[in-house]
């Protein structure tokens, strides 16, 4: 049978699949080169600030962390007061979304080295990227 352009049905249904197939290639094509490989190419982990007083810390740049977060670091430098330093969770902005504190587990009242521990609860905080900051408690 044929319509009224003189194409036969058949044909006309070859040309839509056909149409369909390179319309999804080339949406897929173009997906494929303009998002990332993976997630580390979508977040760049770093440590910001006075890098140099950071001489350890049990979470990573680039970890993902819930729920009630322990941890423990060791610092050099002054950020205690009477044993405490504080640790504070930004958002993706650096804006403050929970302040909190760490208390020393060695000597604090000491330039050198100190070694600190304790823990915040990140119940409830929006997803996403964000950082934890090491401020000195004076």
């Amino acid at each position: 049978m044929k319509n009224n352009k003189g194409l036969s049905n058949a044909t006309l249904f070859l040309i839509v699949v056909v149409s369909i197939f390179v319309l999804g290639y080339v949406v897929w094509i173009i997906q494929t080169e303009t998002l990332p490989k993976n997630a580390e190419e979508q977040v760049e982990s770093k440590i910001e600030g006075n890098k140099d007083d950071l001489v350890s810390f049990s979470v990573s740049a680039g970890d993902t962390v819930s729920g009630i977060l322990n941890f423990s670091g060791t610092v050099k430098g002054a950020y205690f007061f009477e044993a405490n330093i504080g640790v504070n969770i930004l958002d993706a902005n650096k804006k403050l979304l929970k302040a909190g504190h760490a208390t020393a587990t060695t000597d604090w009242m000491t330039p050198g080295e100190v070694s600190f521990s304790g823990s915040i609860d990140l119940t409830g905080l929006p997803a996403g990227l964000g950082y934890i900051q090491i401020a000195n408690d004076n």
